[in-house]
């Protein structure tokens, strides 16, 4: 396999960094792996709310019109998936994360939690934990926000996220927990499920080392921390653009960087979710630098991702990746300029028809075993099967 190539400089243009293009680096794929339904780690990532039209509009800010693909792009299967929930036309990011997780589509609002009495179905993540796998969620908005939370908690409410961090701590009880959120752990009053109370000492008496910066985080991962819980930002993390020099919250690369360390450490393998939150806030506030910003952190994330696939055999041929939004949101197109090509560090025209969700089709990426399932079109309650059956042995 040609090693695959690194960037090479930064530009300083606007107020994110931004490696200038070189020739898309060939990332070339054992097809051996692919149909193979035998995963020992699934990798879940999330850019939520972002569309096609993100994709293009990150890529030439950090490329050009002609430059290389980001990082996600160059894997091996693309399809599309329909985002419908149980009750609407326009999805919520609690109900599409339920039917990633949950594999059946849910009403608005609710977290892998049927409000009319129907059972439960566990999530990929409990049915991986009862495998013996390691778990981890990571996400740049509270850890206890609707896409985190579809996989580690059942709500009826995606507001009660002081009850979803309960559930974390003393039900579901993920290895990694790594996001915002400080004060859902340590509410001021009780949320709508009625749960309330500082839960960091619970957490603290169910295993889990408690880190706030990425000073403390780097030293849990030094000192091979059993379980991490770590909450970097009261509310959703500082968004990537707005980051200044010595920030002590970490970067979503830094922090899935972190969990991949940590839970490697499992033999028998784990199911990691990482969520790019703040795509969708970027789209919800019509701001295309707020946007492209989000878009491209994630994206470092990812190529963090693939560095530590690319590094091992092993993980090549035993590691599912799967790259998929939850919804559109914004309703986001790229209007121009109609008058000359765009260059790196330039920002296209925008145009935008909502600042809420759209019912737009989304992209789905993947790689590794059982990933060729993901090259056609969906519906979002498939990507449960895909990853369920890439862990049956």
């Amino acid at each position: 396999m040609k090693p695959r190539v690194r960037w090479l400089s930064l530009l300083a243009a606007a107020s994110i960094s931004l490696p200038l293009a070189i020739p898309s680096p060939a990332r070339s794929f054992d097809s051996q792996y692919v149909n193979r339904r035998e995963a020992k780690n699934i990798i879940f990532m999330v850019p939520d709310g972002m569309g096609l039209a993100d994709v293009t509009a990150a890529r030439i800010y950090k490329n050009g019109i002609d430059g290389p693909l980001l990082h996600f792009e160059t894997l091996e299967h693309i399809g599309y998936q329909r985002t419908y929930s149980g009750n609407s036309t326009i999805t919520d990011s609690a109900s599409a994360a339920s039917a990633w997780a949950c594999g059946e589509k849910f009403n608005n609002g609710e977290i892998c939690f049927h409000g009319d009495g129907r059972p439960n179905p566990a999530s990929i993540l409990e049915l991986a934990k009862g495998m013996g796998m390691a778990t981890g969620l990571v996400a740049t908005s509270t850890i206890t926000h609707a896409t985190p939370a579809a996989f580690g908690a059942h709500v009826a409410n995606r507001s009660c996220e002081t009850e979803i961090a309960r559930q974390y701590i003393e039900t579901t009880r993920p290895d990694v927990l790594l996001g915002g959120g400080l004060s859902k752990f340590q509410p001021a009053k009780a949320d709508p499920c009625g749960s309330s109370g500082d839960l960091i000492p619970r957490a603290m008496k169910a295993g889990y080392t408690i880190v706030r910066t990425k000073a403390e985080l780097d030293a849990a991962v030094s000192d091979s921390a059993c379980k991490l819980l770590g909450l970097f930002a009261m509310k959703g993390m500082t968004p990537d653009r707005l980051r200044t020099p010595g920030t002590s919250e970490p970067r979503l690369s830094e922090m899935t960087a972190a969990a991949l360390g940590l839970l490697e450490k499992r033999r028998i393998g784990f199911f990691l979710m990482v969520e790019g939150s703040q795509v969708d806030w970027g789209n919800h506030a019509n701001n295309v630098q707020y946007q492209v910003g989000e878009t491209l952190a994630f994206d470092e994330a990812v190529k963090t991702v693939l560095d530590w696939i690319d590094a091992s055999p092993e993980r090549r041929e035993h590691t599912l990746l799967i790259v998929s939004p939850d919804h559109e949101t914004g309703g986001f197109a790229v209007n121009g300029p109609a008058d000359r090509l765009l260059r790196p560090g330039e920002y296209v025209t925008a145009g935008w028809t909502t600042g809420g969700h759209t019912g737009s089709d989304v992209p789905v990426w993947g790689q590794g075993p059982g990933s060729s399932e993901v090259g056609r079109a969906l519906n979002n309650t498939d990507l449960f099967r895909i990853m369920r059956n890439a862990l049956e042995r």
